[in-house]
């Protein structure tokens, strides 16, 4: 419902800051558990800088960031989204170094896709 009324249809994308807390760091390191990121362009009519909610897993071979929740700029209620942050030219794949629970990323944004479910 909410996605509809944010009028976000599965397959929209946008850039997105993967750690609000370390904007433009080359490497990136993320921790597993959940995340604040930031939007760099809009996605539909969620406007930037709008904040992402999610989570991130570690364990695999790259790094997987879900989103469930988004804050408008100007808002005070977070409203639930379903969106994934996608694996394109390897951006999400972990370096060596990479300890348990942490993705040493050598990227600190990509794409972020709206999606129906999570898989």
């Amino acid at each position: 419902m909410a996605m509809r009324y944010l009028r976000l249809g599965v397959g929209d994308g946008a850039t997105v800051e993967f750690d609000a807390n370390q904007v433009n760091a080359w490497p990136i390191t993320l921790h597993e558990g959940h995340i604040e990121s930031v939007l760099i362009d809009d996605l539909g009519t969620l406007e930037a800088p709008a904040r992402l909610y999610g989570y991130v897993w570690t364990s695999g071979p790259q790094a997987v960031i879900r989103y469930f929740e988004a804050l408008p700029p100007g808002a005070s209620q977070r409203v639930p989204i379903c969106a994934v942050v996608r694996t394109a030219k390897g951006q999400m794949r972990k370096l060596p170094g990479s300890r348990p629970g942490t993705a040493i990323l050598e990227y600190s944004r990509g794409g972020v896709f709206i999606v129906d479910e999570f898989l």
